[in-house]
C-alpha cells in the first residue's frame, strides 16, 4: 500500500517551491519525491513534466500572468498560479477545468477563502481574455528572453558569443526533454548482445548515430532493468561519452580523472582500457567518491582507484609525470545541461562564470605537472560559454609554455564537423545531446 497521499500536483508544488527557497537541484529532489513516497509509473510521468515544464517555462508563465495579478502575491501562490496556467497553456491533455478544480482546492488546503478565491478569479480571467501576445515584445532578445525563459542576461551574452539565430536555436532546444542514452560495458557485452537483451523484455532501443557504444531509449527504463543491476550498461549523455575517446587510450595507460564524480568518464576510460591500466580517480567530497566506487563495483571494473581530495592537491599525492594521460572534466556553470537542470539558469549570475575560470585554471595548472612528456591532457565541460571553454584554453596555454595544442582525431565520424583543431563544441540542437566542450593538449616532449 502506497503511503504517498497528496495529489501529484501537491507534490509537484512542493517540488518547486523547495527549489527556488533552497536552492536545491530539481532532478534531485524530484528522485527523492518519487523514491520516499512510492508513486506510482503514470503519477511519476505527470510530476515529472509538471514539475520540469513549469520550472523551464517560469519566465514565459510570469509573463502571462502579470496582467492578471494586482499587488504582492505569496511565493506558494504565484508558484500554484504558474503550474496550473503551465498546464492549461501547454498540456492539451489535461481539460482545463480539472486544473481550476485542482488549484482552487490546493489554494483552500494551503490558505484560506479569499487566496483560494483569488486563484479561481486569475486563472479564469486568462480562460476568457487569453495570454498575453509574446509578438507584442519589440526587443529581439528580450523576445527571445520571454519566450524561451531564460535570463536576459544569458541572452544577450550568447547572442554576443553566436548570434541571435543560433542562440535562439539552444534556446528553444533546452525546453525539449532530453531523451535517456546509455553506455554499452563492452567489457561485458557488444551493443548489438544488449539490444537483442533489452527487446527481450519490451524495452525498445536503437543505436546511437554518434557514437558507437551508446544506445537511445525508445521505450522503457534502462534504470529499471537487469542489464543496468549487473552492469551492462551505464546511463551517460551522448556527448559526454566523447570525452573518453579524445584521450586516445591505449592498454596498460595510467590515466587521472581529476574531477571525477559520480564516474561516468572514469568507468568509460576503465572500459575502453578493457581492464588493464590505472584509472585514478579523484573528488573533493566523500560521497560522491562512493558514488564512483558503486559504479565501478556495479560495472565490474577493478582498475579503478579512488581517492577523496581536491585536485589542486593532486601533486601532494602523485609524483611528477606519472600519468599517460589526464582528464580535467572541471566544475563549470552548467549551461550545456539546462534541460536536465533548468533550475540553473535562474540561479546563476554572469559573476559566477569569471570565478569558476579561475578554479578551472587552478585545477589545470595543478595536474599540469603530473603529466608525461608527449602525454595528452583533455580540458572538457558541459557548458557552451566561450569564457569557460575557449577563454580558459589560451589562458592555460598561455601560463603554460611546455604544453601545445593537441588536434581533436580519434573522435567518432558524427561529430567531426564540430571540431577546430584541439577544440570541440558541441550544442544541444547539433545531434541532441548536452551542451558540450572538449579541447586536447600535448606534453612538450624532451
Amino acid at each position: 500500500m502506497s503511503k504517498y497521499k497528496k495529489s501529484v500536483r501537491e507534490a509537484a508544488l512542493d517540488v518547486i517551491e523547495a527549489v527556488e527557497k533552497n536552492q536545491s537541484y530539481s532532478n534531485l529532489l524530484l528522485n527523492s519525491v518519487i523514491e520516499k513516497n512510492e508513486l506510482p509509473s503514470k503519477d511519476i510521468g505527470l510530476l515529472t513534466e509538471l514539475t520540469y515544464g513549469t520550472i523551464q517555462r517560469k519566465l514565459t508563465l510570469d509573463y502571462f500572468l502579470a496582467p492578471f495579478i494586482k499587488g504582492k502575491l505569496e511565493g506558494w501562490v504565484r508558484h500554484l498560479l504558474r503550474l496550473s496556467l503551465y498546464q492549461i497553456v501547454y498540456l492539451d491533455r489535461i481539460p482545463d477545468r480539472a486544473v481550476l478544480h485542482e488549484a482552487v482546492e490546493i489554494a483552500k488546503k494551503r490558505g484560506h477563502k479569499g487566496i483560494s478565491g483569488l486563484v479561481n478569479g486569475v486563472l479564469r480571467s486568462i480562460q476568457r481574455k487569453g495570454v498575453p501576445d509574446l509578438a507584442e515584445i519589440k526587443d529581439p532578445i528580450e523576445r527571445v528572453s520571454i519566450e524561451t525563459s531564460h535570463p536576459f542576461w544569458l541572452v544577450k551574452r550568447w547572442e554576443e558569443q553566436f548570434g541571435l539565430e543560433k542562440t535562439r536555436e539552444m534556446c528553444e532546444m533546452n525546453l525539449v526533454a532530453p531523451k535517456q542514452t546509455a553506455r554499452v560495458n563492452t567489457t561485458k557485452l557488444t551493443r548489438e548482445e544488449l539490444i537483442h537483451n533489452l527487446s527481450g523484455i519490451g524495452v525498445e532501443v536503437t543505436p546511437s548515430p554518434v557514437t558507437g557504444e551508446a544506445i537511445q531509449t525508445l521505450r522503457g527504463n534502462l534504470v529499471k532493468t537487469d542489464a543496468y543491476r549487473n552492469g551492462e550498461l551505464t546511463i551517460q549523455d551522448e556527448s559526454s561519452m566523447l570525452v573518453a575517446h579524445a584521450l586516445e587510450l591505449e592498454k596498460n595507460m595510467k590515466v587521472l580523472d581529476a574531477c571525477a564524480a559520480p564516474g561516468g568518464k572514469t568507468t568509460h576510460i576503465a572500459e575502453l582500457l578493457g581492464g588493464t591500466g590505472e584509472v585514478h580517480a579523484l573528488d573533493l567530497h566523500k560521497h560522491k567518491v562512493k558514488l564512483i566506487d558503486e559504479n565501478a563495483s556495479r560495472l565490474g571494473l577493478s582498475n579503478i582507484f579512488t581517492s577523496t581530495l581536491d585536485s589542486r592537491k593532486a601533486g601532494e599525492k602523485f609524483e611528477n609525470e606519472s600519468f599517460d594521460r589526464i582528464l580535467v572534466d572541471a566544475p563549470c556553470s552548467g549551461l550545456g545541461v539546462l534541460r536536465r537542470k533548468p533550475d540553473i539558469k535562474y540561479a546563476k549570475k554572469e559573476a559566477d562564470l569569471h570565478s569558476l575560470q579561475k578554479i578551472q585554471l587552478d585545477i589545470l595548472s595543478a595536474v599540469a605537472p603530473l603529466l608525461k612528456k608527449d602525454g595528452i591532457l583533455v580540458y572538457s565541460t558541459c557548458t557552451v560559454d566561450k569564457n569557460e571553454n575557449e577563454g580558459t584554453v589560451r589562458s592555460f596555454l598561455s601560463y603554460h609554455p611546455e604544453f601545445n595544442e593537441y588536434h581533436l582525431k580519434n573522435l567518432p565520424e558524427a561529430v567531426h564537423p564540430f571540431i577546430e583543431g584541439n577544440e570541440l563544441q558541441v550544442f544541444p540542437q547539433d545531434f541532441g545531446g548536452d551542451g558540450f566542450f572538449i579541447s586536447c593538449f600535448i606534453k612538450k616532449g624532451s
